[in-house]
């Protein structure tokens, strides 16, 4: 920048054009991991059943309160291209476990500090990344080694683990509930021979209003929808009920048309069609023995009139999804045109009830005692729609915990024991190695250390005094189990506070984290497109 003047004595500023150095070798490395470890220090407070909330607002003021650390990062605005990693990493735990999203980031973050202590000694990237890896499987095998089997008959089992997950969420105050209500809801649509859990089937209403301990498991569906017509019946037992596609209305041309009508006569005649139609679409419910129509296109008022004239209770606009569960729920059959609709199609349910909520006039429809209870609805209430979005996050982390457990019932115990266990193991096996590797898988033990760390600080502990008593107190005892006691329970005895975690899940943390660290370490040149 320099300053000169023109020719009439009027200063201006001369600027050089910016240019963009290229950043390669350590440089690049260090930046890129310093961008991961900031993104993954914003975690850190939210791990444990003790950590930190973090409040989200949108561009449109919207507010968001959780800890799930996938809905944190997945909030937050990030540019930097190796930061972006980090959130895809969290998104990975997200889609493939249910769980574990935050501890997976925070376990890549403490990788990325040993990993740029590392480089600094001089150590190659891709020595490190490949010690990182070797140690990975050597502590995968170790948790199978110290991994306990569960029985998932015993509802007290999968129960426990559904509180362990609840635990660190904003409604832990209701686990007992909560956890009961997923167990029951997972084992309702579960395959127990394929060892198989289709979480789809599983539907999650709310409502605003009342309190979280009102929230319900209900065996059948719930439609936040309101029967047509005010005055039909509310409550239908022993329910038959015909499912249907195609609008109670007389048929359309598919061209642009118009109807001139040039008298009354004419008039009354068109009038009695369209009557005829509608009184045979009705009629041909009724015959089929239908008592109720659940129907994906609204009604014209006239077929409304005489749905509610021939005593035939009728629900409007069923979204496609909860058509496809009512058909599962009910064991009816979709029908796409009215001759098509026979008694064997018809779906049938123990009672059909509309429930009225409060003072407002909001309404929903419960199908409950289906014949099939493959299909089940977790009723959410909550006093405001943060609680029961934060609600339906812990509820879904909680299912696909479970549905992990009885896929495959290996636990390890959580309160950082399996981490604490992983690192001495590791640690011991380090010194056996003679080539520059031994400090990378020396580093990964030390990464795995800060799991405990930030556990204990998130709960009011001194981070390195609980974790040195709880390392000693593993090896004199030999006792895997040994964690940090978060809760104040009197014991350190993870199996006897009954807190753990599938075993599939720890793993799954492990080798995404190891995988997105050696993807970032072997990254030593940055070149930026365009104009950028």
């Amino acid at each position: 920048m320099s300053l000169t003047f023109d020719e009439y004595g009027r200063p201006f500023v001369i600027l050089k054009e910016e240019t963009h150095e290229r950043v390669r070798g350590i440089e690049a490395q260090k930046a890129n991991i310093q961008a991961a470890i900031t993104l993954a220090n914003v975690l850190k407070t939210s791990l444990g059943p003790r950590g930190m909330d973090k409040m989200m607002i949108s561009p449109d003021g919207e507010v968001t309160v959780t800890n799930d650390g996938a809905t944190i990062l997945d909030s937050t605005d990030v540019e930097h291209p190796i930061a972006k990693l980090i959130v895809d990493l969290s998104k990975s735990q997200d889609d493939e476990i249910g769980d574990g999203t935050t501890g997976v980031v925070v376990l890549a973050g403490a990788l990325l500090e040993q990993a740029e202590t590392l480089l600094d000694k001089g150590i190659h990237g891709t020595r490190i990344a490949e010690g990182f890896e070797k140690a990975c499987e050597i502590a995968c095998e170790h948790l199978n080694d110290i991994s306990d089997t569960i029985e998932n008959e015993r509802k007290e089992s999968l129960r426990q683990t559904a509180r362990s997950t609840l635990n660190s969420k904003i409604i832990n105050k209701f686990r007992d509930h909560m956890a009961d209500i997923c167990v029951d809801a997972v084992l309702a649509v579960a395959d127990m021979d394929r060892k198989d859990v289709n979480l789809d089937l599983i539907k999650i209403e709310s409502k605003t209003g009342g309190r979280l301990e009102e929230t319900q498991l209900v065996r059948g569906i719930v439609l936040d929808k309101n029967m047509s017509h005010p005055q039909m019946d509310k409550e239908i037992k022993d329910a038959k009920i015909a499912i249907l596609t195609c609008p109670f209305e007389p048929p359309k041309p598919k061209t642009k048309h118009k109807v001139d009508l040039e008298s009354v006569e004419a008039y009354n005649e068109l009038h009695a069609i369209e009557q005829a139609y509608f009184t045979k679409q009705v009629q041909i419910c009724k015959d089929a023995g239908a008592t109720l129509v659940l129907c994906q296109w609204g009604f014209d008022d006239e077929a409304n009139y005489l749905l509610h004239k021939n005593n035939l209770p009728a629900v409007t606009w069923v979204g496609g999804v909860e058509i496809e569960l009512l058909a599962i729920a009910t064991g009816a059959r979709i029908v796409p045109r009215f001759e098509e609709l026979k008694p064997e199609k018809l779906g049938k349910a123990g009672l059909v009830r509309e429930v009225a909520f409060g003072t407002t006039k909001d309404r929903m429809v419960f199908v409950e005692n289906c014949s099939n209870s493959k299909a089940v609805t977790i009723f959410i209430r909550g006093g405001n729609k943060m609680i029961i979005e934060e609600a339906k996050r812990s509820i879904h982390d909680a299912l696909c915990v479970v549905r992990n457990l009885i896929r495959d019932n290996r636990i390890v115990y959580g309160g950082g024991s399996a981490e604490i266990s992983c690192s001495l193991k590791v640690d011991d096996l380090a010194d056996k190695i003679s080539s520059e590797e031994q400090y990378a898988i020396r580093g990964f033990a030390q990464a795995l250390d800060a799991v405990p760390i930030a556990l204990a600080e998130n709960s009011g502990i001194n981070g390195v005094i609980a974790l040195s008593k709880v390392r000693s107190a593993q090896t004199l005892t030999k006792n895997p189990f040994l964690g940090i006691d978060c809760m104040d329970k009197g014991t350190c005895d993870m199996k006897k506070q009954g807190v753990f975690e599938t075993l599939h899940g720890k793993t799954q943390q492990m080798r995404l984290a190891t995988q997105v660290v050696k993807m970032i370490l072997k990254i030593d040149d940055v070149i930026m497109q365009g104009d950028q």
